[in-house]
């Protein structure tokens, strides 16, 4: 078999309905929505449930969502381990060496495990433990 060769499997690709382009075609003047009523119309507001209280609005709200949070992308002492001595660790070459995926809000530095090298971390929140951890290592810490 060749590349020119190829092509779909029979019924595998059905021709688009194309409604609203005159009597002959089966789906003319009223596009196949029928006579008048709700379904006929172009458009039902999101969540409209016919006049019944909609449940979004049935359901019960609780505490408050804070609109402006900052969520922090979580890095742990022991995946430092990673970078070589002396390095200086910035969020940049965390997303490039994979230790986080998305940056977020910022970075915080946290003390599960223990760090063996001496680091400089640049993060925008350290944990007091993580802190004192990477000082005890002969290294520094700088908030962004």
């Amino acid at each position: 078999m060749k590349l020119h060769e190829l092509k779909p499997s029979e019924g595998s690709r059905s021709v688009r309905n194309r409604v609203g382009r005159g009597t002959s075609s089966g789906n003319g003047k009223t596009s196949g929505r029928g006579q008048k009523g709700q379904k006929a119309r172009s458009k039902v507001r999101l969540g409209f449930e016919g006049g019944q209280m909609p449940l979004f609005r049935r359901m019960p709200k609780r505490g408050f969502n804070n609109i402006n949070r900052k969520e922090y992308a979580v890095v742990n002492l022991d995946s430092l381990n990673k970078f070589e001595n002396g390095a200086e660790v910035t969020p940049a070459l965390l997303v490039e060496s994979g230790i986080v995926k998305n940056e977020r809000s910022g970075i915080k530095i946290l003390a599960s495990g223990e760090l063996n090298k001496k680091l400089t971390v640049k993060a925008g929140k350290f944990s007091a433990a993580a802190k004192e951890a990477i000082e005890a290592a002969g290294g520094q810490t700088e908030v962004i």
